[in-house]
């Protein structure tokens, strides 16, 4: 198939970690980078819809204060998790420092960024303290990031 989180069995997968998803060579030669950002065990859990929009717009805020290689911070449609897509080609590590201190970040934030009717599509629909608790749990098992299958 073409979008390569179909081709992944998401059965050997677990979660949390942080894998390169795919890498693209733009056609004048810039490469972009493609993490999958695990949170949850897919199809075991997920995360509720006020702590992905919130995490989103929190993650897509702060980690530009770390790094000016960010594209976009995306949640997956079946709400396990995010895409990161970075300038370059940048390695496993690194991304995954950089989530770290996003993260960080986020457990230090007061407010959610740009959550109000003028700035998002569905102004109401956050929660600081769901994105926390979903930054927290993901950042307790930092060690294991870089390990995707059992």
């Amino acid at each position: 198939m073409n979008v390569e989180s179909f081709n992944l069995d998401h059965r050997t997968v677990a979660a949390p970690y942080v894998r390169v998803a795919d890498r693209k060579v733009l056609p004048q030669g810039d490469v972009i980078t493609k993490y999958d950002v695990r949170f949850t065990q897919p199809n075991v859990a997920h995360l509720e819809m006020k702590a992905i929009h919130s995490l989103e717009h929190l993650f897509a805020e702060s980690s530009r204060n770390h790094s000016d290689s960010v594209i976009d911070f995306s949640p997956m449609g079946c709400q396990t998790g995010y895409y990161l897509i970075l300038q370059g080609e940048p390695d496993v590590p690194g991304t995954a420092n950089l989530i770290e201190a996003t993260l960080t970040d986020v457990l230090k934030a007061t407010e959610v960024p740009a959550a109000n009717e003028i700035q998002c599509g569905w102004g109401e629909n956050h929660s600081l303290a769901d994105a926390q608790d979903a930054a927290r749990a993901f950042l307790a098992q930092r060690a294991a990031w870089e390990q995707v299958t059992a």
